[in-house]
């Protein structure tokens, strides 16, 4: 009886509107918010923050850039790690190459760079589509890993394509403790994820879901395709920038090409997969169980007291997640975000049967 609707009532469009029209929901996610921003920071430990929660809110992000371009549009896309890698190697220019550049503006400007590269391999989307699609843009991901090995201007003449950047801050605050660099991320992902959610309700978002849809029809009804799917490709293109750059400048440090193999880009598209095409809510989940599970897997061995090699945990690790992500495709083939959303509407319900 705690989750209901009865006597919120909406008096105007705009009330009717907004992200979260029932009053428990708009609770819940400003004690989100404080338990994310006052509480984490006093309560986790150095480990939580280097090795989970910073990794999964720069992965949450580009999950993020990417749900909008495969959930929304329905263009597939295996070219994210080259994307991260356009916005990582972007920013990092323009730190380097001009002095007193802000940190905030080299991560904008680094992901402007991955607009520009995303919209570049996204004009094939205007022909093609489904597996020829994946295609195209899987030649981006090899197209950077050349480039940013064999073109030292990218990497500030850096033999080995390996860069690094140090010496972080943002409005004269240092960012380089553990607690600070995780509210850096958590700051963007705020901001993103703001901005993503009211992108999609609007009707640039209904534009994308209608050519997702069927796109002979949405140009019968007067949608432009090639508007849509280029503006997916660069909203998608300019998330996923300035998720690599976070990933460069904030959780690695120094990176070298490797660090946006294409296996990132297949990480990411299982998280968009497995959390739910096209929902916001599902890039986090997604990127929740890509982040978290492995970690759990590995701990719960010694947890039972089961005696295991490294390499045995390694393999066990490896096949009981990918069971795991079968498992989660085949009984809930619309991801975890449909799960939550199933869950809502039962405690609308509750305690009644029907």
């Amino acid at each position: 009886m705690l989750y209901r609707e009865n006597g919120q009532f909406k008096t105007s469009y705009r009330g009717d509107q907004q992200i979260f029209p029932i009053l428990q929901d708009r609770i819940a996610i400003g004690l989100l918010f404080a338990f994310a921003f006052v509480a984490v920071p006093l309560l986790a430990s150095e480990y939580m923050f280097r090795a989970i929660l910073i990794p999964f809110l720069i992965l949450s992000l580009a999950a993020l850039g990417l749900n909008i371009l495969v959930g929304y549009c329905g263009q597939i896309s295996l070219g994210t790690g080259a994307f991260m890698a356009v916005g990582a190697y972007g920013a990092y220019n323009f730190m380097v190459r001009i002095d007193g550049m802000p940190l905030i503006v080299a991560l904008l400007l680094g992901g402007a760079c991955a607009t520009v590269v995303g919209v570049l391999f996204g004009i094939p989307s205007l022909r093609i589509k489904g597996l020829y699609l994946a295609v195209a843009t899987l030649a981006a991901q090899f197209f950077a890993d050349w480039a940013f090995l064999r073109v030292p201007y990218f990497t500030h003449n850096s033999s080995s394509g390996s860069v690094s950047v140090a010496s972080l801050s943002v409005f004269g605050l240092a960012i380089e403790s553990p607690v600070s660099r995780y509210l850096f991320c958590l700051s963007f992902l705020c901001v993103f994820g703001l901005l993503a959610k009211n992108l999609v309700r609007g009707h640039i978002g209904r534009e994308w879901m209608a050519i997702r849809d069927m796109d002979v029809a949405a140009a019968v009804i007067g949608i432009r395709p090639m508007y849509a799917k280029l503006s997916a490709f660069a909203v998608s293109s300019f998330i996923v920038g300035v998720a690599g750059a976070l990933w460069g400048f904030v959780y690695l440090g120094s990176w070298e090409p490797a660090a946006f193999s294409i296996d990132r880009s297949f990480q990411l598209l299982f998280m968009v997969i497995i959390g739910g095409l096209g929902s916001i809510m599902g890039s986090f989940f997604g990127a929740a169980f890509i982040v978290f599970l492995p970690l759990l897997l590995s701990q719960v061995p010694q947890w039972l007291g089961i005696p295991l090699s490294v390499v045995t945990a390694s393999h066990l690790e490896f096949m009981i997640f990918g069971a795991l992500i079968v498992f989660f495709l085949v009984v809930e083939p619309h991801g975890l975000a449909r799960l939550w959303s199933t869950g809502k509407e039962k405690l609308r319900l509750w305690p009644f049967p029907h």
